[in-house]
């Protein structure tokens, strides 16, 4: 099947900063851009890290601006310190940044952020020089595909090609990327195998089989649509 790879989705204009980039050319450069995070590179444009507005708003809550002011955030650890402390992107930074590959799935960006708890991910080439940029918002464009787009998917790559089943003993039908199968199997142990591999089809919302039929039940459960 053809899942859609991250580098037809991510922004390949990424504006960035050097290492040696000072605290406020970050916030101007923020700001001017509409981001709230930037991949930090060196000289050959490595990514080394990234550097958010979270990073930078340590500073201003440890900060106290007048005496009898509350005091800096207590309990900081010693690298949450440094960074409060930071005048320089390199030293407010997240390293290393979590990065992905041009030639990653959309499935495989959205479980690396899942896991890491993120918003985008840096896309970097072989080399670890930056490539661009992918958003949970890029990511979530998939289900924008149009409806005949996922049914011809499901028919010729997932019913044919890769079930090897006849797809002319089943419909689909999809609307707004939800997904409903009829018709019959010939082996009820199939059912599953079908609702999984329609679900992984990128733009798919649910899959259901309950008008799904089947010749034989080979589960051993007996009952069911036969």
């Amino acid at each position: 099947m053809r899942h859609r790879r991250i580098d037809k989705l991510m922004t390949r204009e990424v504006v960035s900063v050097r290492g040696d980039a000072p605290f406020k050319e970050i916030v101007r450069v923020l700001s001017q851009h509409r981001v709230t995070a930037l991949p930090v590179v060196d000289g050959e444009n490595r990514v080394i890290g990234v550097v958010s507005e979270g990073d930078l708003m340590r500073k201003t809550a440890d900060q106290s601006t007048t005496p009898g002011d509350m005091p800096a955030v207590p309990g900081l650890e010693a690298w949450e310190r440094a960074k409060a402390e930071g005048t320089r992107a390199e030293e407010l930074m997240s390293a290393p940044a979590v990065c992905a590959r041009p030639d990653w799935t959309v499935a495989e960006a959205a479980r690396l952020m899942e896991v890491q708890g993120i918003k985008r991910l840096v896309v970097v080439d072989d080399e670890d020089r930056l490539a661009g940029i992918v958003s949970r918002r890029d990511l979530l464009s998939i289900f924008l595909r149009q409806d005949d787009d996922i049914r011809r998917e499901i028919v010729e790559d997932v019913l044919r090609d890769t079930l090897r089943l006849d797809p002319a003993s089943l419909t689909v039908d999809v609307r707004d990327g939800r997904v409903d199968l009829t018709g019959k199997l010939r082996f009820r142990g199939m059912i599953p195998a079908v609702e999984r591999m329609c679900a992984t089809v990128d733009g798919v919302v649910s899959v259901s089989s309950t008008r799904l039929t089947y010749d034989i039940d080979d589960t051993g459960h007996g009952g069911g649509r036969s």
